[in-house]
């Protein structure tokens, strides 16, 4: 049976391939009869199930790095102990066939009991071994549904799978940068997400807010992902397969042409130059952002590296990786935020789940703050680094002066024990703000006197601005850019800057929309940063651009009120 999803675009482009469904949670598993003729069967397919899952568990332990904890190996060894206790290999074939009930069932009702009696244990240790239990269960269960998880994935046709998931956390999304999928659609998420953020840095294909994808799709069903329109069609017939074949191949053709402008500096047709840089989230983007022909790196989201792990990143780990960054762009800027933990990027044991609104709460430049030692380390790092090119320091989430000051009497504790070690860095380093928060654009000044330069995160500052959740697919429509409010924000940050020759960046998702890149030169911006596959049709909108028609627009869509007459604004501005 054929049909067609809509949800919101993430990621543009056309890709083609087969589903390829992946959980990161245990999961909601249907209860139904089995025939009494076909109990048997069940029970088989249970025992498979288990035996599959035992075999994963002995490949991973055979597969150990020598200097891997030891930890590691007695992790698996206790959940193939777990599976292998009578309690879950025996009593789940029991209710199969006193209940005639199908073994998925079986195995949860199974494991919810265990569950129930871990939580009576008053030993604090033993009390959070029922994640083991659930964990090893979970394993048992991705195959007998067919599901996947992302660490497991070890496709020898990665490319042409497509990702199903119901949702993805941004720490999910770093897993992709392993594989090379074609594509990626959730039943959940906004488009400015962190975890659609990562989306988009991958350079694929990409759709959420899709609902019942999940629940609906099989595995290696057919698919076409047209992440410009946010149209999911599941099992073409072969009219619909030719023609996105022919426009995915339109589209080829199109990045390579745009490839040969890396080498074409950015500037107007009046000859007014633009900075573009790249934003990244690990070392490894940084292979994309030389391809482009990136100016810098306008944001290293260093958050990243303290994803999916359960102990924190060391100051010689941390210093490896932004030295690896500052090397490879060779004397040209690296701007690298600090830690910005909270809302939908969390690390493990920082308990973000607990926080009533995480959005509105410790987070960013907030945790830092509350987490000294912490910060300390990432800040040592970070000057270690700047020692090996043009490292820059920026600070997420500011608010308050006081936050800005604080962090500049860590930094100066930071550059005193540096010197204490006879370590090497910039005395002159640089630090900036990110303005996302709207007090924070309100009162620029006072911010302007205390850094050396600045950048807008319109993720948040929209957000913020609004009050809409970026990660609720629920409030997705009212997501607005265009907002007057969000214009006359941007605009005035842009506009206080530059007369106060404060250097200004955009460094969120309106940076890297092609629709808006006009606009914002209009409005005064010389200094773009957006993911490396974005940075090519960017650069070739600037080039094409007259400034002095741009800007007597710009100011139109700015004294606008009507989001009718913005869009035809838009329109022409774009034409």
């Amino acid at each position: 049976m054929n049909f067609v999803l809509h949800g919101h675009a993430v990621s543009g482009g056309i890709t083609i391939g087969y589903a390829h469904l992946v959980t990161t949670a245990r999961l909601e598993v249907a209860h139904y009869e089995i025939a009494q003729d076909a109990v048997e069967a069940e029970v088989q397919r249970f025992e498979s199930a288990l035996h599959h899952a035992r075999d994963e568990l002995g490949l991973l332990k055979q597969h150990i790095a020598a200097d891997a904890p030891p930890e590691l190996e007695a992790f698996l060894n206790l959940h193939r102990m777990i599976l292998d206790d009578s309690a879950l290999a025996e009593v789940p074939k029991e209710l199969i066939r006193n209940r005639r009930t199908n073994a998925e069932w079986a195995l949860v009702q199974q494991m919810e009991k265990l569950v129930a009696r871990f939580d009576e244990i008053e030993d604090p240790y033993l009390r959070e071994r029922k994640a083991d239990v659930q964990q090893a269960v979970e394993r048992v269960l991705k195959t007998l549904t067919g599901a996947h998880s992302l660490a497991e994935a070890g496709l020898a046709q990665e490319r042409q799978m497509i990702v199903v998931a119901h949702d993805l956390s941004p720490a999910d999304m770093i897993l992709f940068k392993r594989h090379h999928f074609g594509g990626f659609v959730t039943d959940v998420g906004g488009v400015t997400s962190h975890t659609a953020i990562v989306a988009r840095s991958l350079g694929i294909p990409a759709i959420v807010g899709l609902h019942h994808a999940f629940q609906t799709i099989s595995e290696h069903e057919l698919l076409i992902v047209d992440g410009a329109q946010g149209v999911l069609i599941v099992n073409p017939d072969p009219v619909v397969l030719a023609e996105y074949r022919l426009r995915q191949s339109q589209l080829g053709l199109e990045r390579e042409r745009l490839k040969r402008l890396k080498s074409t500096p950015a500037a107007t047709l009046d000859g007014t130059p633009v900075e573009l840089y790249a934003n990244i989230e690990l070392p490894e983007d940084m292979r994309e952002v030389l391809e482009a022909g990136a100016a810098g790196v306008g944001l290293f989201r260093s958050e990243f590296i303290f994803l999916n792990r359960d102990d924190l990143p060391g100051e010689d780990e941390q210093f490896e990786a932004y030295r690896n960054v500052a090397q490879a762009m060779e004397g040209r800027p690296v701007v690298l935020r600090t830690l910005d933990i909270g809302a939908d990027k969390a690390i493990n044991g920082d308990g973000a789940g607990s926080i009533p609104n995480p959005a509105m709460g410790l987070r960013a430049i907030r945790f830092c703050l509350a987490e000294p030692q912490m910060f300390l380390t990432q800040l040592r790092a970070i000057l270690r680094a700047s020692h090996y090119g043009k490292v820059k320091i920026l600070l997420p989430m500011l608010a308050h002066v006081h936050e800005v000051d604080q962090t500049l009497a860590l930094i100066r504790q930071a550059k005193q024990q540096l010197d204490e070690r006879g370590e090497p860095y910039d005395h002159a380093i640089e630090v900036g703000g990110m303005i996302e928060i709207p007090a924070a654009a309100l009162a620029l000044p006072i911010f302007m006197r205390r850094l050396n330069f600045l950048s807008i995160g319109t993720n948040d500052l929209i957000q913020y601005t609004l009050a809409i959740d970026r990660t609720d697919d629920a409030v997705a429509h009212l997501y607005d850019p265009l907002h007057p409010a969000v214009l006359t924000l941007v605009a005035g940050t842009i506009q206080t800057a530059t007369r106060g020759g404060v250097p200004v960046a955009v460094c969120g998702e309106m940076a890297g929309d092609l629709q808006l890149t006009r606009l914002l030169l209009g409005l005064g911006l010389r200094n773009f940063s957006m993911h490396p596959s974005q940075l090519p049709a960017i650069k070739e909108r600037i080039l094409r651009t007259n400034l002095a028609e741009v800007q007597a627009l710009a100011q139109r869509v700015l004294r606008a009120s009507d989001p009718l007459k913005t869009k035809e604004l838009l329109a022409r501005l774009n034409a």
